[in-house]
């Protein structure tokens, strides 16, 4: 996926968007290589690339550092970066010149998290000609406010709240919107009651795509097994036993061999 065009014609023929997050230039050169859509270079990198316990460690520098590494290996197809922590809350000055910046590194788009005063801001960013993806559900910025990583939209208020927010930022002009952790009859409601097409993380199957971290699907998050995800291979255990046997050969003098020395 080149555009964010393909989103709405994926969404019109109701043909299922592939995401998946990306950090750095080894992981793009392969995502490039895959039928995956677009990709995302999430805040979440302060957590998987960086050790935080939250996104909140990402700035606008760390951020800049991953987006130019991931699109220098991720080709042609789209790149979404995230707003950081509060980036969106210092002012419209602040927020355009960090806009300026991703574009300018390699975003194809950003995702800001949350609406309500956030709408005039994303409606500016898009008149300005920048695509936006919206974020709704457990907005992971705001964890110490939502109480922890819970499950959203769990009652009456709280999902026509998220179902209301969705229909403003729309309204707002974003081209799709993330809905993480909500019970799947919420986000079906929303992606029937939209246009353009949202993105699940935890939210079920009736979104129009998913989008997981890559390490997580790759299994490389040994100790992390949410309900919502499901681990494509065992990522952890297998570079793990590649080192190890690295280690036994070294130590007994297998490696390197006649065939691998000059």
């Amino acid at each position: 996926m080149k555009s964010i065009l393909e989103f709405q014609k994926k969404k019109q023929l109701n043909i299922p968007i592939s995401m998946v997050t990306c950090y750095d230039y080894w992981s793009a050169q392969i995502v490039q290589e895959t039928n995956i859509d677009a990709v995302l270079v999430g805040d979440s990198a302060a957590m998987v690339m960086h050790g935080y316990e939250t996104t909140i460690n990402a700035d606008v520098n760390m951020m800049l550092y991953h987006i130019s590494a991931v699109r220098k290996g991720i080709g042609d197809k789209l790149l979404v970066a995230d707003f950081p922590f509060l980036a969106h809350r210092k002012g419209k000055k602040f927020a355009m010149n960090v806009v300026d910046d991703f574009m300018k590194c390699g975003a194809n788009a950003i995702k800001i998290e949350g609406a309500g005063s956030t709408i005039k801001l994303i409606k500016y960013i898009v008149e300005s000609g920048v695509p936006v993806m919206g974020h709704l559900g457990l907005t992971p910025q705001s964890v110490n406010s939502l109480g922890g990583f819970t499950l959203q939209g769990v009652n009456k208020n709280s999902s026509e709240k998220i179902l209301n927010d969705a229909k403003e930022l729309e309204d707002a002009g974003c081209f799709s919107i993330v809905l993480e952790m909500i019970p799947a009859k919420v986000a079906k409601l929303i992606t029937n009651n939209l246009s353009v097409p949202t993105i699940g993380i935890g939210a079920g199957k009736y979104t129009s795509g998913q989008i997981l971290v890559l390490q997580d699907l790759l299994g490389f998050t040994k100790n992390f097994n949410p309900r919502f995800l499901r681990k494509y291979m065992e990522g952890y255990d297998l570079v793990k036993n590649a080192l190890n046997k690295y280690d036994k050969d070294v130590k007994q003098k297998n490696f390197p061999s006649a065939k691998e020395s000059y």
